[in-house]
């Protein structure tokens, strides 16, 4: 009698989970990106070609709850031979009073930002890392939390408007806390569809001057062609060093910093995206950055053409030029030269 009732008990709990896991939505995607690159600087170190690669899977759960929440658990991982870390994974609680992310994901700048390299799919930005320490090379706010585990609060679509706010707690000791903020404006225009984005973000600094950053951009689309502008700004103190980011984003993919002068950043950045037909979309894009505490320049200009072969499978196609000068900045070498990628991209 013990045994059927210890096995009617198992069959049940089993049931239950099975009718739990039916529940949920699954979702499996992913993508492989290899490149080619060939770049002619004035630095010999930089001088030469390349291979590279990227590779990312993501696992995403989605479920409602009785009361009528949306719950969702996304997990991306790294999938580059040797590399197999998580990039980010986090809950999502969405209902009628907005959606809450919890866990290790983007701050809300990444979210309602709008910046002219969001047009460009494979920029270059050839040097940053190894030839100066400039920051915001796009025009882009910095993600000054990474995907470090924080909470973020996104608004209920008001018409046109979203907003949201993201926290990321240091620690017990609270010294490097980072706030950012963000409200991105959606409207029709004359048949062209506007969007509009700001975004700014804080990290502290206990007994220095904080990390400040922010971006403003305004993106205009209409028929086939999408053209965006964007102006970022930021602040940081001195600091001994700065460890280097493995984001997807090649422009952020930079080696780490031994030292680094104190910086008062402004980047403005300009791009225009035409779609020549179904398969094929051409885009060139320009930034330049300054550092008025330094006097350090930097100057990207380039173009990029998007090919689909296959449903799934696309080549893109990117040169450009560039310009840096060190100005007064420490241990930084002046710059210039072009780069050129093929990059092949296959989406699951």
């Amino acid at each position: 009698m013990r045994k059927l009732l210890l096995g009617t008990t198992a069959l049940a709990a089993a049931a239950t989970l099975s009718a739990n896991a039916a529940l949920a939505d699954v979702s499996i995607s992913g993508y492989y990106e290899w490149k080619y690159t060939s770049t002619s600087s004035d630095i010999t170190a930089n001088d030469g070609t390349t291979f590279g690669s990227d590779s990312e899977i993501a696992f995403k759960f989605t479920n409602k709850t009785d009361s009528g929440l949306d719950l969702g658990l996304t997990v991306e991982m790294y999938s580059d031979g040797g590399d197999t870390t998580i990039d980010e994974a986090s809950l999502s609680i969405a209902g009628g009073f907005g959606k809450v992310v919890l866990g290790q994901n983007d701050g809300v700048g990444d979210n309602y930002g709008v910046a002219s390299t969001d047009l460009p799919a494979e920029e270059i930005y050839a040097g940053i890392g190894t030839a100066n320490d400039m920051v915001i090379v796009n025009a882009d706010i910095n993600g000054l939390s990474s995907d470090a585990n924080k909470i973020s609060y996104h608004l209920p679509a008001m018409g046109g408007l979203t907003a949201g706010v993201s926290f990321m707690n240091s620690g017990t000791a609270g010294s490097t806390d980072s706030t950012e903020f963000g409200a991105k404006y959606s409207m029709d225009a004359g048949g062209a569809a506007v969007t509009l984005g700001y975004a700014t973000g804080t990290t502290e600094a206990s007994g220095a001057q904080d990390t400040d950053t922010s971006v403003i951009g305004v993106k205009v689309s209409s028929g086939n062609i999408t053209a965006a502008v964007s102006q970022s700004t930021y602040e940081a103190a001195a600091r001994a060093s700065v460890a280097g980011t493995a984001s997807t984003t090649t422009a952020a993919r930079v080696a780490p910093i031994t030292a680094m002068d104190q910086a008062d950043e402004e980047s403005i950045g300009a791009a225009v995206s035409f779609k020549v037909n179904d398969a094929t979309t051409v885009t060139v894009h320009t930034a330049e950055t300054d550092d008025g505490q330094k006097t350090e320049e930097y100057s990207n200009s380039g173009i990029e053409i998007a090919y689909t072969i296959a449903s799934g499978l696309t080549a893109y196609i990117n040169v450009e030029d560039y310009d840096y000068k060190a100005g007064n900045s420490t241990g930084n070498t002046n710059d210039s030269g072009t780069a050129s990628k093929l990059t092949l991209k296959a989406s699951f």
